[in-house]
């Protein structure tokens, strides 16, 4: 089969590029900017890319459907032509679904925070059980170069998929991971987010009831045992069996590490990742993991050499003692984790926090009065509120004090920081997006700077 990705360059619909190339495929595909890294892996797999989505394209591909990404809209030209043509299309989660994920025992990861650590947690583990499981995570872990591959693909076989609630299509508006049908489903926790196309908790809330009502009786869901919103969901029906964790009557995690289950002892976990909301989701890895097989004495054991995920407090670089650091975190909940997982990393040293509110629920102002007290453990905060932020965020930060400085010139952001920044220091930024390479910038200021960092 050949196919042609609108979208190819995002994180999900790279990944199922790289998946399709891998079964054997035809696979070309096209984006508004093609850019790296994705770019590179998917040309580094055989993929033909085009920049744009000229209709043009029609005449240059002749694939045997199309699939069309969640950041395409109508009025895309690409898009209308092929509308207008009639020419066969699918979404990347049906095409998946279809392709890839039929006959296999799929442990899907979801919830607001912790998709990505925990999918590349339960991945570790089965890899290195000797399980060869397949995997599409949504970001690239950093014990490996790849965010996807299928592995043994016989039937009954485990993949691993970090299932997102966000829309899957133009054409499609569930979310995606109501495509995967999980046999075994990890519900990390669950807020507001996606400010652009849920307008409330509840109507998130709604999707994940979706998906748990499809799961087999046969199935397993590993619930977050101290969630609210979760425990909403979890009333509407649960057909499958149900374990909590951070739960006494479930999988507990003490202070010390010891890890129980139903008041029986497993194990101790130990993990490079600073925070107990890294430990919770090792926690809830190592249950989803026994679901196929492999005990949870034996994720524990394993755990203890997980290398942790690209962008998830991942340090970029050292330089005249001060550390920079990047992390996804955008959200004011995994804003607050972050910070206060690094704390409990480097004790009295400063932390200072630098922002960048990309998301589209950020850049909306939903969550904006909850920001300030999200970065009240950083000693320092800068805030850079690059195009499309609809509030200005230095009042949202006026609770901070002299604490906090934003500004709109990411270049001004930079002078700040350097400014500011002495040995000792570590400069935590927080964006999902590239935060126009700050860590580089940063990294050559403070090179450059050498013996002048106070």
């Amino acid at each position: 089969m050949h196919i042609h990705i609108l979208g190819i360059c995002g994180t999900f619909m790279g990944g199922v590029a790289q998946l399709a190339r891998e079964a054997g495929h035809t696979v070309t595909g096209c984006d508004a900017h093609v850019y790296p890294p994705m770019s590179d892996a998917l040309r580094n797999a055989g993929i033909d890319l085009l920049e744009g989505y000229d209709a043009s394209q029609l005449d240059a591909v002749h694939p045997d459907i199309f699939v069309v990404g969640n950041a395409v809209s109508r009025g895309n030209p690409l898009l209308e032509a092929i509308l207008n043509r009639g020419l066969p299309y699918t979404s990347g989660p049906q095409w998946l679904s279809e392709h890839v994920l039929q006959g296999r025992h799929v442990l899907a990861v979801a919830g607001t925070h912790g998709k990505t650590t925990t999918t590349s947690m339960l991945t570790w583990i089965l890899q290195k059980a000797g399980l060869n499981p397949g995997f599409l995570i949504g970001g690239v872990p950093q014990w490996g170069g790849r965010s996807a591959a299928l592995g043994d693909a016989r039937p009954g076989s485990p993949f691993v998929i970090e299932a997102d609630e966000y829309d899957t299509a133009f054409c499609d508006k569930r979310s995606k991971f109501v495509h995967y049908r999980p046999r075994t489903a990890v519900l990390n926790n669950l807020e507001y987010d996606h400010a652009d196309i849920f307008e409330n908790l509840a109507a998130i809330e709604k999707q994940f009831h979706h998906l748990v009502r499809i799961m087999p009786s046969e199935g397993l869901v590993v619930a977050n045992g101290r969630c609210e919103a979760l425990d909403r969901v979890l009333a509407k029906g649960c057909w499958s069996k149900l374990e909590r964790f951070d739960a006494d009557a479930g999988w507990s995690l003490a202070g010390d590490g010891t890890v129980s289950f139903a008041g029986e002892r497993i194990g101790v976990l130990t993990l490079g990742m600073p925070g107990r909301y890294n430990a919770l989701n090792a926690v809830a890895a190592a249950a989803a993991a026994r679901s196929v097989g492999v005990p949870p004495e034996k994720s524990l054991a394993l755990l203890a050499d997980f290398a942790g995920v690209k962008r998830r407090l991942e340090v970029k670089g050292v330089e005249s003692g001060v550390t920079v650091i990047d992390d996804f975190a955008h959200h004011p909940t995994a804003i607050a984790e972050t910070i206060h997982a690094l704390r409990t990393r480097v004790g009295g040293h400063r932390i200072l926090a630098v922002l960048e509110p990309r998301s589209n629920t950020m850049k909306l102002g939903t969550m904006k009065d909850r920001l300030a007290g999200s970065l009240a453990e950083a000693d320092r905060v800068y805030c850079y509120a690059g195009r499309g932020v609809a509030w200005e965020p230095a009042e949202a930060l006026a609770a901070l004090g002299g604490e906090a400085f934003a500004t709109h010139d990411l270049d001004e952001l930079i002078r700040a920081v350097l400014a500011e920044a002495r040995a000792g220091d570590t400069i935590l930024c927080m964006s999902n997006g590239a935060f126009g390479g700050i860590h580089g910038k940063l990294l050559e200021g403070l090179r450059a700077r050498g013996g002048e960092v106070r």
